[in-house]
């Protein structure tokens, strides 16, 4: 005889929606803070490149580059993060790991500087940037990986429904 898939209850749907709507605001909210992060360092000269970079293929916008240019890819950054998000929801929700959430990060920077580097006029070659530069985006990079990455992941072990502390 073949057994029956459960069908999902409308309990589950309904975690699966929360969990979905967490993740959109921990997106949003990680490309917000993490992208002006990098408009301070920008500013301050530790990084020759600010969040701008996003629109670098779109030649024919010159105020770009101007404090308005910064502050709407900041929020087009924060759009584009909760789609990030959601594919580490779909991804990797039950690794916990502080060392993985860095890690993919890290892999995120190096999808810019190596994969996206053709697409972004702005941005030169990593043996180019300078040492400055380098280190700045990889510390932000490794930090929204982390604030993205355990926030989801901590998100989803406690929505699990899984009673993991002895003391409940």
């Amino acid at each position: 005889m073949a057994r029956r898939k459960k069908k999902a209850t409308t309990k589950q749907k309904h975690q699966f929606a929360k969990s979905l709507g967490r993740t959109a605001v921990t997106g949003l909210f990680g490309g917000l803070i993490w992208s002006a992060a990098g408009l301070v360092c920008y500013l301050l000269n530790f990084s020759k490149v600010g969040p701008s970079l996003l629109f670098a293929p779109l030649t024919f916008w010159s105020w770009r580059n101007k404090i308005s240019g910064q502050l709407i890819a900041i929020a087009a950054i924060g759009v584009l993060s909760i789609f990030i998000a959601s594919a580490y929801l779909f991804a990797f929700s039950k690794i916990k790991s502080i060392w993985f959430s860095i890690g993919f990060g890290l892999v995120l920077w190096g999808a810019v500087f190596f994969l996206f580097q053709p697409l972004l006029n702005g941005l030169p070659k990593v043996t180019e940037v300078g040492w400055n530069t380098l280190t700045t985006t990889l510390c932000l990079y490794a930090l929204y990986g982390l604030f993205i990455g355990y926030s989801i992941s901590f998100d989803f072990e406690e929505n699990s429904g899984v009673n993991n502390y002895s003391n409940q």
